[in-house]
């Protein structure tokens, strides 16, 4: 093999020597500048994003991944799955920025990509912030049925120490009231209801009240079934899920039975002899402040103090029931993620976090070599959550419109707060910071002792209303932005928030029935009707 090298080099010595192709080499050269010219500038403004939405990461100095990457030729000239020895030869950040277009590409399903750099899919390392989400909702929706009771409810992380009392009974209970054996049952009696739709109802809202329809589900014995959700009405929801919450999780009750209660509402004896009922049958108190479920006694009676505001742990309030209860059945409603959702948040870790996730990879070593996919991996480690940086804490700023339903603060009293965090946990210095307003993601560039990552889209600049804000952003960014700003707060290690922002009360019961009781919970103010 030596000796062909030798005369393959020998060859090209005596050819290069010639002054005609001397001349074509260096014409071969200034047409390869002037190429890449081109391409650099192409690329400067080619720029594109997946799924309508971008993300930041902000720190001292600005490394943003927001944006795909796109390499273009670069790629098809150094993407090489080269030996240990050359590896190290390359540029890491180089490196880096490949193996993140390679990802960039995966979550594209861009076989084109591959098929020009004539490689596979499985010669990409395994994206560790990545999942695969059709397989994981195959196997989300095979937890969510009977066949799996004995798991259930596989939803809730964490010991019971770790989540509100009764958690993993109750979230099973409400599970099997939601799915009654037999849909066909004469006996069975339904509470059929839209989404809230009023302009004036954001996210929040629209999930506190469907909590209410629920303890009024299960206060009259009846089987819950939400119909159309608004914000679910756009192309990024397909099928028999666009104008549906399943868009988004799966669904609170079975197609039996969901299908069931949608022919008795058609019937008028349906709704006379009380079957069937709407939200047309309830009071606006009776749906928002309404009887809290008893069948569980009170368990909100021994719930743990972690919740501090102003220096102080908050013993006990008027509204600890409604507290246990709201965290109970947002937990319930959002339990599994779709296909759709999944996807969401892939890209918006990706974004986030793909070229630290990069570079651990790159740092691990042997990260080229042939992948081999044994049983542990395909039924024990497939199960395992996507890595994130952590320690993380989630920060949700709340201003604009708010200030006339609470006391609304400024970013300076939030990052009190998170230094409150650091000092007790001095390995914390990563935020994901969400809020409506372009001012505080300005201001959070003062805070260079922090690294913040946040998502990038259109913000409020002064007191516009919640709803002019999201009519401004369209109905798909204004739904899936926030939904993957709470999933991510949900799943930090820490939280500050706004208690009076019925969005923070939420995020606060997601972590407290997702084993997050014990990081507690900093706020800026307390809840307007404690």
């Amino acid at each position: 093999m030596k000796s062909l090298e030798r005369v393959v080099s020998d060859k090209a010595i005596k050819l290069g020597n010639s002054f005609p192709c001397q001349i074509c080499v260096v014409g071969f050269l200034c047409g390869i500048c002037l190429t890449s010219l081109f391409l650099a500038a192409l690329t400067s403004v080619g720029t594109f994003e997946l799924a309508a939405i971008s993300f930041s990461s902000l720190s001292p100095p600005c490394n943003s991944t927001s944006r795909i990457i796109n390499m273009g030729a670069h790629i098809d000239r150094q993407l090489k799955w080269k030996n240990k020895a050359e590896t190290e030869e390359e540029n890491d950040d180089d490196q880096a920025k490949l193996l993140v277009s390679a990802w960039d590409n995966l979550l594209l399903n861009n076989e084109d990509y591959f098929k020009k750099l004539k490689m596979s899919k499985d010669d990409v390392p395994n994206a560790p912030h990545l999942e695969n989400c059709e397989e994981r909702t195959r196997v989300r929706e095979r937890l969510d049925t009977r066949i799996s009771s004995q798991t259930f409810p596989s939803w809730i992380s964490g010991g019971d120490e770790d989540n509100y009392p009764l958690t993993r009974r109750v979230q099973r209970e409400i599970w099997y009231h939601q799915h009654p054996l037999d849909c066909e049952d004469k006996s069975l009696k339904f509470l059929v209801a839209d989404w809230e739709t009023l302009p004036g109802f954001g996210i929040g809202a629209q999930i506190a009240g469907m909590t209410g329809l629920l303890a009024i589900a299960l206060n009259e014995n009846r089987v819950l079934v939400s119909n159309y959700y608004n914000r679910a009405d756009h192309d990024g929801c397909k099928g028999s899920a666009r104008g549906s919450w399943s868009c988004y999780f799966l669904p609170e009750t079975s197609k039996e039975c969901r299908k069931r209660a949608l022919e008795v509402m058609k019937k008028r004896e349906a709704w006379e002899s009380g079957t069937v009922t709407g939200k047309q049958n309830y009071s606006t108190k009776e749906i928002w402040s309404g009887r809290i479920p008893k069948i569980w006694g009170k368990p909100w009676s021994y719930m743990k103090r972690t919740t501090e505001i102003n220096g102080t742990l908050i013993t006990s309030h008027r509204k600890m029931d409604r507290r246990w209860w709201r965290a109970q059945a947002v937990r319930y409603l959002m339990r599994f993620q779709t296909e759709y959702t999944c996807g969401l948040m892939n890209v918006a870790r990706h974004s986030a976090f793909g070229k630290e996730a990069a570079e651990i990879v790159l740092s691990a070593g042997g990260w080229r070599n042939k992948k081999k996919r044994s049983e542990m991996e395909e039924d024990v480690w497939s199960n395992h959550k996507p890595w994130i940086p952590r320690p993380m804490l989630s920060v949700h700023v709340r201003m604009g419109d708010k200030a006339c339903e609470m006391r609304v603060a400024a970013l300076e009293e939030y990052m009190r707060l998170a230094d409150r965090i650091r000092e007790r946990f001095p390995e914390l210095n990563r935020i994901w910071l969400s809020t409506e307003m372009k001012e505080v993601v300005e201001r959070s560039k003062e805070y260079g002792q922090w690294r913040f990552y946040y998502t990038e889209v259109a913000r409020q600049v002064g007191n516009n209303s919640m709803a002019a804000y999201e009519a401004s952003l369209g109905r798909e960014m204004s739904t899936n932005y926030p939904l993957v700003n709470f999933l991510m707060a949900s799943e930090a290690d820490f939280f500050v928030g706004a208690l009076g922002s019925t969005w923070c009360f939420l995020i606060d019961g997601m972590r407290n029935t997702g084993g997050k009781v014990m990081s507690g919970y900093l706020s800026v103010n307390k809840d307007r009707f404690w």
